[in-house]
């Protein structure tokens, strides 16, 4: 894709490489001429074929693993667009709860370490590598279920509160930040449902034009991230652009 808001020799980094969604950023990232380097971090090292892609292994719920990775990058900072492409909906023997009767503390738990948590203490170590002398972006992945005044089913809580939790991590944040540095964006992103491991047992009522490839998704998500300015800091849009409602 063609970047209108960035320059060339860009350099990216993607957090949950391994992941559906976050793979298909690091291919679409790499496939595009104005992105130099992208240093793509999982947990499982997954290899992407591109020389283009610094291939990493580090977990971000080990504070020690998250600051040894920002001091790996000192080296080569700084860097256009951070991209957290994590989310824990299901697994790891956890389910999204129907009803109250539901709820456990080890659903609660995991859903904030890895929705929440992990998010901001990435925040806290990689956005000081962030470009300062142009337009950069610290982007992770939120979900519009996260939104309080779009709750009309219920249901998913520790999902939704993870989420909504997320979303207010990212305007406190965009709230700092922007006090000191006008050309640092701290946005979420909603990819819409998309065809990864973690909505697979929910897609049962979507709608097939409402199901989307990973590659679609990203594709738009990378769009959405170009068209962004620094009054979009501290919110959440969709993959089509659309401010979501806290």
């Amino acid at each position: 894709m063609k970047f209108e808001s960035f320059g060339d020799n860009l350099r990216v980094v993607v957090i949950g490489s391994s992941g559906g969604i976050g793979a298909a950023l690091t291919g679409e990232l790499a496939a595009s001429p104005q992105v130099a380097r992208i240093h793509a971090f999982s947990r499982t090292g997954r290899s992407h074929p591109s020389a283009k892609v610094a291939n990493l292994t580090f977990d971000f719920t080990d504070e020690d693993s998250l600051i040894a990775a920002a001091q790996a990058l000192e080296e080569v900072k700084p860097f256009d667009m951070i991209l957290v492409a994590t989310g824990l909906l299901q697994g790891n023997g956890i389910s999204p709860e129907k009803n109250l009767r539901a709820l456990s503390y080890d659903g609660f738990t995991k859903s904030f370490e890895i929705n929440t948590i992990g998010p901001a203490m990435t925040a806290k170590y990689f956005v000081p590598l962030l470009r300062r002398d142009g337009k950069s972006v610290f982007a992770a992945l939120s979900a519009r279920v996260g939104s309080i005044s779009d709750n009309r089913l219920g249901g998913w809580y520790a999902y939704r509160a993870s989420k909504a939790a997320l979303n207010m991590v990212l305007k406190t944040l965009a709230i700092e930040i922007g006090r000191r540095f006008k050309n640092q964006i701290i946005i979420g992103l909603h990819p819409g449902t998309v065809d990864t491991e973690l909505s697979k047992p929910f897609q049962g009522n979507v709608p097939e034009d409402k199901l989307f490839t990973p590659e679609f998704s990203a594709g738009k998500l990378l769009s959405v991230i170009d068209g962004l300015t620094f009054e979009d800091s501290g919110n959440l849009f969709d993959w089509a652009g659309k401010q979501v409602d806290f």
